[in-house]
């Protein structure tokens, strides 16, 4: 044992200094991911805030139309755009225009509105087979070189029309899908961009679809130029070390690319780094992704792992030379076992002091290896019913992590739980009720509750056809925010079941869950041909 007690002293210091450079490795990656996580969410702050900036601007338009019931002439539109100062102001939108909104073949009227306040015919354009039409009646700024939009009917272009058309159903604003601007108007140069619409309703416009408060004489829509938009977004200081791809919908391919940093990223990260985020604007769902560029610093250097596994391994060769050379090396060995052993004395009646403190989970655990271990009869035994109890708290605790330890399907724990005990291919009805999220003391006992029903179940019930006949739905009684959780649980397809003459640890454990730890009651029917249980807690929102 002397001469063996260097090897396993350098073996031991070895292990724990990886052991501990392995942890420095994972929280530098976590810590630098967190550092960019924080840097992707102020850059999506400025995208958002951009964004609504431009939309607040929307609704001014709206404003003024609605405070002029829809009877805005061009001279005024272009008086009130000049205002706004937008090329220092609003960097990005391309322009705000009316479209008014006709029937096919009443064209015509439109037609005579224009050269009323152009002075010029302007023609509806193109032809359509649709039953509505949705001309450029004002623009602004209204350039040379888009002159010719005037007249230019959006409703006959599929992307522009399915945003129109989900305008008319409400007062809301609506984004459109991803667009060339200009184009099909005849403007000189096109853009990469989108549109907002949003309906005006005024008195006397014509009857329409979907208009359930007032009529909708047409729409008014402002356009973006994407990369003007994002670009200004994001140049303001202090810059970030983060390449943006915007899409409109899923990040699928580029055919739906809004906008692309230059700034690209840098490849030493790859995707480790990746941060996706889900935004809405007007309505219309988009996918944001950032990566970290050359700019960006990791909050620690990845050479301080190495030297503390470097640190640690001359350290376990020290203490290993050191342990050669040592006469009393057996006793202090002794000394450190007996050091060890009152270090976990005082480490149990500390937590005997503490124990009010700990977290129930753990009292629980405590209680479960006690019981299970009285009643076991050999290891072996002992192992398996302990392990399977385990599982089902492990179940339990997965189920928080996943939700981040906020609330937990009723549903989700049920199937959980009866699928370890009967298997993963669990039959459809077998659970049925409404929506219940549990907090994380009621998914704690209902997951241990379930575990020794299934259990006991499985035990008792006929071999091979069982979980075919039980039938588990729960419901609420009461109304307002104090109601109480019904839960039945009915096996039936048995031998006539009778009531036990002992009851055993699983029972115990069930109706401490119950009575104690979720202050509800339990009930149980032995009947003739199986078993039926009911539940009964409180339940607060």
């Amino acid at each position: 044992m002397k001469k063996l007690f260097p090897i396993v002293a350098f073996i031991a210091v070895a292990l724990i200094s990886m052991t501990m450079a392995g942890f420095a490795y994972f929280a530098t990656q976590e810590a630098s991911r967190i550092k960019f996580e924080a840097a992707a969410d102020d850059a999506l702050n400025r995208i958002e805030s951009r964004i609504d900036l431009h939309l607040s601007l929307l609704r001014s338009t709206q404003a003024l139309f609605d405070a002029r019931n829809g009877d805005i002439s061009q001279s005024e539109f272009k008086a009130f755009f000049n205002a706004l100062d937008v090329d220092n102001n609003f960097a990005g939108l391309r322009g705000i225009g009316f479209l008014g909104l006709a029937k096919t073949g009443d064209e015509a009227a439109v037609e005579r509105d224009i050269l009323h306040d152009f002075g010029a015919s302007h023609p509806v354009y193109p032809d359509t087979t649709q039953p509505w039409r949705a001309p450029i009646m004002l623009f602004e700024p209204l350039d040379p070189s888009n002159q010719a939009a005037i007249g230019y009917d959006m409703f006959s272009e599929p992307v522009r029309r399915t945003a129109i058309e989900q305008a008319m159903a409400d007062d809301q604003q609506h984004a459109s899908g991803l667009l060339q601007l200009g184009q099909g108007t005849g403007a000189a140069q096109t853009f990469t961009g989108f549109l907002v619409f949003v309906r005006l309703n005024v008195e006397t416009a014509p009857e329409v679809i979907n208009a359930s408060r007032s009529s909708t004489a047409g729409f008014l829509y402002a356009a973006f130029r994407a990369r003007d938009l994002f670009q200004v977004a994001l140049s303001r200081a202090p810059l970030l070390p983060v390449n943006t791809e915007i899409y409109d919908g899923a990040a699928v391919n580029g055919d739906n690319l809004l906008f692309r940093s230059e700034t690209p990223p840098a490849p030493s990260f790859g995707d480790r780094l990746l941060v996706t985020r889900k935004i809405t604007v007007a309505g219309r769902p988009w996918t944001v992704l950032f990566r970290p560029t050359s700019a960006f610093s990791q909050p620690s250097s990845r050479a301080i792992p190495v030297m503390l596994g470097l640190f640690g391994l001359l350290a376990a060769g020290a203490i290993a030379l050191v342990a050669r050379y040592q006469e009393r090396a057996y006793e202090a060995a002794s000394r450190l076992h007996e050091t060890t052993e009152k270090s976990l004395l005082d480490k149990d009646l500390m937590l005997q002091e503490m124990k009010h403190r700990i977290k129930n989970s753990i009292t629980r655990v405590l209680a479960i290896a006690r019981q299970t271990a009285s009643r076991a009869t050999d290891v072996n035994e002992f192992s398996a019913s302990f392990s399977a109890r385990l599982q089902a708290m492990a179940a339990s605790q997965d189920m928080l992590t996943r939700s981040r330890w906020q609330k937990a399907d009723l549903a989700d724990l049920l199937r959980i739980e009866l699928g370890q005990v009967f298997g993963k291919d669990l039959p459809e009805g077998l659970v049925s009720g409404p929506e219940v999220l549990l907090d994380e003391t009621t998914t704690q006992a209902l997951g241990l509750t379930f575990h020794e029903l299934a259990t006991n179940a499985l035990k008792y019930g006929e071999a091979g056809t069982f979980v075919g006949a039980l039938k588990v739905d729960w419901s609420f009684e009461g109304r307002g925010r104090e109601r109480t959780l019904a839960l039945n649980w009915r096996e039936s397809g048995m031998k006539k079941v009778e009531a036990p003459a002992e009851t055993g640890f699983g029972t115990k454990l069930i109706d401490l869950n119950v009575t104690r730890e979720l202050r509800g009651t339990i009930k149980r029917d032995y009947q003739v041909d199986g078993l039926k249980v009911e539940i009964r807690i409180p339940f607060t929102d």
